[in-house]
């Protein structure tokens, strides 16, 4: 392979390294300004999409033992990058296609997990990992809260009770 080749298999290794999931797309019938578009919203949340071809991207599937993406690499086929929250890619890409129509959505790797094309659209449908986060955080903080108004009750009952001794001995 020559030196060029080798370069482009290697910056999507890195690419890949770099990102805790990837998607791929079929951009057949997409028009430029559609793209860059699409490129526009996933960079807003924390995206990049690339064309790639698909024997050089084939090579990094098969180094990682993705066998079940190798086999979506047919066609026209984009690839989406990601530092952050998949499922604000997977709403980008849900909605842009409802929108537009286009881009197809193959299939993807969450981690070690393959994603298929509807198990993307399902993830565009959770919540984002913010809320989810938001989600777990007050779960865990209802009996620790509830306790402490539980306390504070029995607390100013005490008080009150208290109160009610003192002003009983006055009188």
């Amino acid at each position: 392979m020559r030196i060029e080749k080798k370069s482009i298999v290697s910056e999507m290794r890195s690419q890949l390294d770099a990102s805790p999931f990837i998607l791929l797309t079929d951009y057949k019938g997409m028009k430029v300004e559609q793209f860059t578009e699409l490129r526009r919203q996933l960079r807003g949340v924390g995206a990049e999409l690339h064309v790639v071809k698909n024997r050089f991207f084939r090579q990094v599937t098969t180094e990682r033992g993705w066998k079940r993406l190798e086999e979506d690499l047919e066609g026209f086929t984009a690839v989406v990058y990601g530092k952050k929250d998949v499922t604000e890619t997977a709403k980008v890409l849900v909605k842009f296609k409802t929108d537009v129509k286009v881009p197809s959505i193959k299939a993807g790797m969450l981690g070690a997990t393959y994603l298929t094309a509807e198990s993307i659209a399902d993830l565009a449908e959770l919540p984002s990992q913010k809320v989810l986060q938001g989600i777990l955080v007050g779960t865990l903080a209802a009996p620790m809260s509830r306790l402490v108004g539980v306390m504070t009750q029995k607390l100013s009952s005490l008080v009150y009770v208290l109160r009610a001794i003192e002003e009983k001995k006055r009188a």
